[in-house]
């Protein structure tokens, strides 16, 4: 079954959550290479996570109030 859009918003944002994270542990041991590389992954998935959110939205039916 595939996922929505939703729900690979959600999953990028979890994954760019624990690139940040692990960046966060690289850079404390002093490991500058990884942690940044780490950060660029992260921002990879922060993007993606708001293309999906921006999708779920654009699908969704507009609010008559």
């Amino acid at each position: 079954m595939p996922q929505s859009p939703h729900d690979r918003a959600a999953e990028y944002h979890n994954k760019a959550a624990h690139a940040h994270q692990a960046a966060a542990t690289a850079h404390g041991k002093g490991d500058h290479l990884t942690a940044h590389e780490l950060s660029k992954q992260a921002q990879e998935h922060s993007t993606k996570a708001f293309e999906h959110s921006k999708e779920t939205v654009d699908q969704a039916p507009a609010n008559k109030n």
